[in-house]
């Protein structure tokens, strides 16, 4: 590899001067590129060389498109049958947030620099939260791109959105007497959907695709097999994690076993299916059935009037807190943190404590403690 000063004139009449790299690829094809600082020729070819040697480098010409490279990634996706939720996510992220922006961008010419900038244009139009989803949608298109060779590095793989843990939040609970107020409110073919989600935290799909097979009532638990996506299509849980067994209360049992005597029965054998024994729609579930219900009971805030003067009423809570009121009734019992990870069905002990390592606070068992401590060092 070798560079050197090129020098010509403008049409009109300027002096021009530029730096061109003269190499030849792995397969010893001549190549040329060329910058317009040394420094820059000079930091290209250290390392094009070393892509070169490792038979990985990627010539301008030849180099795919970032949106040709996403293209590949969610036919990837396609191919492997990931859900039809998770690669609408993908083209989503692509079409809104990657190709408007990077779309055109060859490949071999992103760099970190290019990518730092790219995070930086995110955060000035979208949220924190979706600007770190684009990043990490990038380096897995990035990641999958240097799989099928065409391109030598990943270079978004260190790029990251930082969100401080003041602007990530805490997680909402019902309190006691919400809770009340919920099931003595809730309809007979929904409470003990309701009453199921409070005392096992298994996520909406989880129990959209609950089968009664997977409950057993002599045992006394829930083992989670299969969910069902947002598209009412029944699959695995999303992670290897999501298969769990989840211990349930005699309480439960017992709303269960008289709920299951008047299910709507279908093909699929599900424990909380819609009125013709199919799949529930999620979005039926959660506009129909419980924010209504908070509604009737109170748990709610008003946002506003209507043009007749009434109030507007809006839910307090998502479906999801129900998962923290079981997570949290158990950490209240002392469960330790890793059986607590796995009925929550979370892939590591990190996802558990940073949601809710707050709760695991216990100021008079810090204090037992430090007193038994100092017993023993001071005797």
């Amino acid at each position: 590899m070798a560079i050197r000063k090129r020098t010509w004139t403008a049409p009109d009449g300027t002096p021009k001067q530029a730096w061109l790299v003269d190499y030849r690829d792995q397969a010893g094809k001549r190549r040329f590129k060329q910058f317009a600082r040394k420094k820059d020729a000079d930091a290209w070819i250290t390392q094009a060389a070393w892509e070169v040697s490792k038979g990985v480098h990627t010539a301008d010409s030849q180099s795919s498109t970032v949106a040709a490279a996403a293209k590949l990634w969610i036919e990837k996706a396609e191919q492997e049958g990931r859900e039809r939720g998770t690669v609408q996510q993908y083209r989503q992220l692509s079409n809104l947030h990657i190709v408007p922006l990077l779309g055109t961008e060859r490949l071999s010419r992103l760099n970190r620099p290019r990518i730092e900038a790219y995070r930086d244009e995110l955060l000035k139009t979208r949220s924190k939260a979706m600007a770190g989803k684009a990043v990490r949608a990038l380096s897995s298109i990035l990641t999958e791109a240097q799989r099928r060779g065409l391109v030598a590095q990943n270079v978004a793989r260190d790029v990251k959105v930082v969100r401080s843990s003041r602007e990530k939040g805490k997680v909402e609970i019902p309190a006691k007497a919400e809770l009340k107020a919920l099931l003595d409110n809730a309809a007979d073919d929904f409470r003990p959907l309701v009453m199921t989600a409070i005392f096992t935290g298994l996520r909406a799909s989880e129990l959209r695709g609950l089968r009664w097979s997977d409950v057993d009532m002599k045992g006394g638990s829930i083992t989670v097999v299969q969910r069902a996506d947002k598209f009412g299509e029944i699959g695995s849980p999303k992670s290897e994690a999501g298969h769990r067994t989840v211990p349930i209360p005699p309480a439960l049992i017992t709303e269960l076993k008289a709920w299951k005597l008047r299910c709507p029965k279908g093909e699929l054998g599900l424990a909380f299916p819609n009125t013709k024994g199919g799949v529930q729609n999620y979005e039926h579930l959660l506009r129909r059935k419980f924010f209504p219900l908070q509604v009737e009971a109170g748990i709610c805030n008003q946002v506003g009037k209507d043009d007749k003067g009434e109030p507007i009423l809006k839910a307090r809570y998502g479906f999801h807190a129900l998962r923290h009121v079981a997570a949290s009734a158990w950490i209240k019992q002392r469960i330790d943190l890793k059986r607590l990870q796995v009925w929550m069905g979370h892939s590591s002990i990190q996802i558990t404590l940073d949601t809710y390592g707050h709760l695991l606070a216990d100021a008079s068992g810090d204090a037992a403690l430090i007193a038994a401590a100092q017993a023993e060092l001071l005797g």
